[in-house]
């Protein structure tokens, strides 16, 4: 049944941008409702063991996530299983159609919907997501030492993961369908001067394999992307690594934005070109993209909106 509700502040997205948005904003008594979204937890719902969370030398993505959840429900956010389909800001108080037929309005608005790692779509890649097959070098890399790893793509995000990750590995295959590298020259000096790193032109992923009980990968195939021959690359790891999209789709038409999609923010802040509307987390940073990094935009976008609406007042 619809219905509609009011908060001062709607919090769009939830990951550690979001909760800990809803945790800051609570904090301010600001009563926020916070959307989780399309996929509840963000990107860390799909990853295993994460090591580079302060305060915890391992935890599960999706426990961390739970925890953060827990954290803002307790401060005071409510945290609402919906999907915002539609946005609208061109004046206050700002107007948010949720899937569920709830309408919301508010006035602020705090993005927090992320960014998705691009992917190559093949069955077999999103059956060892997580177990084997990952995005996310700085995140997973740890995992693969002394073993031999494979990255697929050929921009500067491949070959920043492909030089990375040769901390670890013993050896790193970079896939790329073409012979030229669309990375900046300093990253591709880098890169063919590494002598861990064995770049593979012309192929492209044809297939990922390896055991069931626990899924792991064993190792790739790749297919010549002239000849159609198949080869076979035995690895323990597979990173894909053909860029990630900003989640902009409820403001790329209306929001100032750069870099392929990402949310524009004043210098030093998460307000955008919009007053009263903020954006946090990997909707606006094209760089890091780590967790921590994430939290902490929130908790700037909130206490900005805190001042902000002060300000109105």
């Amino acid at each position: 049944m619809s219905q509609a509700r009011h908060t001062k502040v709607l919090i769009i997205g939830s990951g550690p941008t979001g909760y800990t948005a809803g945790v800051y904003a609570s904090r301010a008594m600001l009563e926020p409702i916070l959307v989780q979204g399309i996929e509840p937890g963000g990107q860390l719902t799909t990853t295993t063991e994460v090591e580079n969370w302060p305060g915890d030398s391992e935890v599960q993505g999706p426990d961390l996530m739970i925890r953060m959840e827990a954290h803002a429900k307790a401060m005071g956010t409510e945290v609402i299983n919906d999907i915002i389909i539609d946005l609208d800001v061109s004046e206050r108080p700002f107007k948010a159609q949720g899937d569920s037929g709830t309408s919301y309005t508010c006035d602020a608005v705090i993005l927090a919907t992320g960014a998705r790692a691009k992917w190559l779509g093949l069955p077999s890649e999103e059956k060892f997501k997580g177990f084997g097959v990952s995005a996310c070098a700085t995140c997973d890399g740890f995992f693969y030492r002394g073993q031999e790893i494979v990255v697929v793509g050929g921009g500067n995000t491949a070959v920043e993961e492909a030089l990375f990750l040769t901390k670890f590995a013993s050896k790193v295959t970079l896939i790329h369908r073409r012979d030229e590298l669309r990375a900046e020259r300093i990253l591709i000096d880098r890169l063919m001067k590494n002598k861990k790193i064995s770049p593979m032109w012309f192929h492209e992923l044809d297939e990922v394999y390896g055991t069931e009980m626990p899924l792991g990968v064993e190792g790739i195939k790749v297919k010549h992307t002239e000849t159609g021959q198949i080869t076979d690359i035995p690895c323990k790891g597979l990173f894909v690594a053909i860029g990630h999209a900003p989640s902009n789709e409820l403001v790329k038409d209306v929001l100032e934005t750069h870099m392929g999609g990402y949310v524009v923010t004043k210098p030093d802040s998460t307000e955008t070109s919009i007053p009263g509307v903020f954006a946090a987390g990997d909707l606006t940073d094209h760089k890091y993209r780590q967790a921590v990094t994430s939290a902490g935009m929130g908790c700037m976008a909130a206490l900005e909106a805190e001042r902000w609406l002060s300000e109105q007042s």
